[in-house]
């Protein structure tokens, strides 16, 4: 069975740092484009961040650009999303999937159960 499985998230003040890990079993996460993706209390999934297959294309959110930087450790078979500067509206539930490049939820056919991460003072 394929598993996604994220870790990372936390309680962190607002302007504070978190590194999220998105890691796969049964899985080559080298041979999809990965997406993050975020869901705050009563607000629909919505795409933060996504790296292609070839690592030769990233893609970000207006509201993160500048602040996250997604990557992967194909040895480890691992993709990361580095997280600076943190809001409160970055609150919420982080999932990482395996799919096509896009930051539609859409065009992803494996999701892991997500990481809370809180933003607060």
């Amino acid at each position: 069975q394929v598993q996604l499985a994220e870790s990372g998230g936390g309680l962190v003040q607002p302007g504070g740092s978190l590194r999220l890990s998105c890691a796969a079993s049964r899985l080559t996460l080298d041979y999809y484009s990965i997406g993050w993706f975020r869901q705050a209390p009563g607000k629909e999934r919505e795409g933060v961040s996504s790296i292609s297959s070839s690592d030769d294309y990233t893609y970000y959110a207006e509201s993160v650009k500048g602040r996250f930087t997604i990557s992967r450790d194909n040895a480890k078979n691992t993709v990361f999303l580095q997280m600076n500067s943190l809001r409160p509206e970055g609150t919420g539930v982080y999932y990482c999937a395996a799919g096509r490049f896009s930051l539609s939820p859409n065009f992803y056919n494996y999701w892991g159960q997500g990481t809370q991460v809180t933003v607060s003072s």
